[in-house]
């Protein structure tokens, strides 16, 4: 393991946030599916290809890029120890041999010059504490016309989940999803940024295209408001809120919830919630 210097989200993903996403893999999974083709379509994965798969957590793009570079070879990067133990022991069942995992900060783990052909990441890139630096070590870490494909969060009010979100905000002292400019979710929200920081890195033919995806939340508004206040923002703010204000809370957030279960036909619903973000490639100079 290289040294750790994003300190703050190394503490968030192997504490309560790291353990959640961990036990709730499925769940988060289901949540973010609909990002996964347009990711590898741009990512244009070889069957030869070495990838690097940058926040991989649990592990389910790097597989689903392991089942693609089948003569290849995957590597998963995350901070998160909790999510890594748990992308290990999937793969194992699902018994993909071409894949490996390892602890480290992207921003300054040592990978070796030109060993990847490509880079991808699902919403993994957002929380850099230094993103130039670490989209340069990607950077240097692809081969002389590898490509870089990443997802990343957009502008937030095109998000549905987040406008379900915003009926907890009297419960709130604040409702800060990230500004843009800081590390979080909506981190490179501006696309103009995400050149700048490319461009900084050594990335070149910088691409930025929207992208949305609906994602499945719980099977009805009240499993998939518990699932909701059970992520780690939830839970931060029921340990902070009276047990009479907490139940207030989760009961406009399941009322907000109802708008948007869908019917299934075998019966019972699902909640549907549009997410947004940008799907951006670049490629290394040959």
């Amino acid at each position: 393991m290289g040294q750790i210097v994003n300190t703050e989200q190394a503490q968030a993903w192997n504490g309560y946030e790291g353990i959640q996403w961990a036990r709730s893999q499925s769940r988060w999974d289901a949540v973010n599916e609909g990002f996964n083709a347009p990711l590898l379509g741009a990512a244009a994965i070889g069957a030869d290809a070495t990838v690097l798969d940058v926040g991989c957590g649990a592990g389910r793009t790097t597989r689903l890029a392991a089942r693609q570079a089948v003569h290849g070879r995957v590597l998963g990067l995350d901070l998160s120890l909790p999510m890594l133990e748990r992308a290990r022991a999937t793969t194992r069942q699902e018994g993909i041999r071409n894949v490996a995992f390892e602890h480290g900060d992207a921003q300054v783990h040592p990978l070796a010059p030109g060993a990847f052909d490509t880079v991808i990441s699902r919403f993994g890139v957002m929380f850099f504490a230094d993103p130039v630096a670490a989209f340069g070590n990607l950077a240097r870490a692809l081969r002389p016309g590898g490509r870089m494909a990443f997802i990343c969060g957009a502008d937030a009010e095109r998000n549905q989940w987040i406008e379900v979100l915003a009926v907890l905000r009297p419960f709130l002292p604040a409702n800060d999803f990230g500004a843009p400019g800081s590390a979080g979710m909506f981190s490179l929200a501006d696309p103009g940024r995400i050149h700048d920081v490319l461009s900084a890195a050594g990335l070149a033919a910088v691409s930025v295209e929207r992208v949305e995806a609906e994602g499945t939340w719980g099977q009805d508004a009240d499993d998939a408001a518990a699932f909701m206040l059970d992520t780690g923002p939830g839970h931060h703010l029921a340990a902070t809120l009276e047990p009479a204000t907490l139940d207030r809370a989760r009961r406009a957030l399941t009322e907000a919830l109802h708008d948007h279960e869908v019917p299934q036909q075998e019966g019972g619903h699902t909640v549907r919630l549009r997410g947004t973000g940008w799907l951006v490639t670049a490629d290394r100079p040959g």
